[in-house]
C-alpha cells in the first residue's frame, strides 16, 4: 500500500470517528464512507476501546528498520575510509567485514550476509570487483600450482560430476 493510500484510509477512519461521536449509526457510517458494514464495525470497536488514536495508521507494514539513516551515514564514512583503516588486511570489503563494521559503529547486529547486502543496496551501494589483478599476485607460484598441484588434486574425468 502506498503512503498516499494509507493516508486516504486513515482520513476515512478519522472521519468515521467523528460520525461515531455524533451518534451516527454504523450502517449510516458505512453508507457515507462507501465501505462494508463489517469494516465499520471493526472501526467502531477500535474507537470504543481506544478512541480516535486507535483509528490512526500504524505506519508502513513490515519490520522496522534496525539501522537509521544517521547510523548508516556513520557506517558509510567508515566504509569510504577503506578496509585497512578499520584494521582489515587488503583493500576489499566483504559482507562479513561490513557486518562487523556495522556492529562496531552502531551496535546493530546483522547476522546474515544477505541482510547486509540488502542494507547496502537500499542505500545505493553496489558490489565492486577489482579492475585488475592484485599487485601481490605471484605469477610464478600460480603457474607452478596450475602445472603440478592442480592436476594431482583434480579427480579423473570419469569421477567428475556431469
Amino acid at each position: 500500500m502506498t503512503p498516499v493510500e494509507r493516508d486516504r484510509r486513515e482520513k476515512l477512519r478519522l472521519r468515521a470517528a467523528g460520525w461515531f461521536a455524533e451518534g451516527v449509526s454504523q450502517a449510516e457510517v458505512a453508507r457515507r464512507s462507501g465501505v462494508s458494514p463489517q469494516a465499520v464495525s471493526v472501526w467502531h470497536r477500535a474507537w470504543v476501546d481506544g478512541g480516535v488514536d486507535a483509528l490512526r495508521s500504524a505506519g508502513p507494514p513490515g519490520t522496522r528498520r534496525r539501522l537509521s539513516d544517521e547510523g548508516f551515514a556513520e557506517v558509510a564514512a567508515v566504509l569510504e575510509a577503506g578496509p585497512e583503516a578499520s584494521g582489515f588486511t587488503g583493500q576489499i570489503w566483504t559482507l562479513a567485514r561490513v557486518g562487523r563494521v556495522i556492529t562496531q559503529v552502531t551496535g546493530v547486529v546483522y547476522a546474515s550476509p544477505s541482510s547486509v547486502w540488502r542494507l547496502l543496496r537500499a542505500h545505493g551501494w553496489s558490489r565492486q570487483r577489482p579492475a585488475r589483478r592484485a599487485w601481490e599476485r605471484d605469477e610464478e607460484a600460480v603457474t607452478t600450482w596450475r602445472s603440478t598441484v592442480w592436476p594431482q588434486a583434480k579427480p579423473p574425468r570419469s569421477e567428475q560430476v556431469r
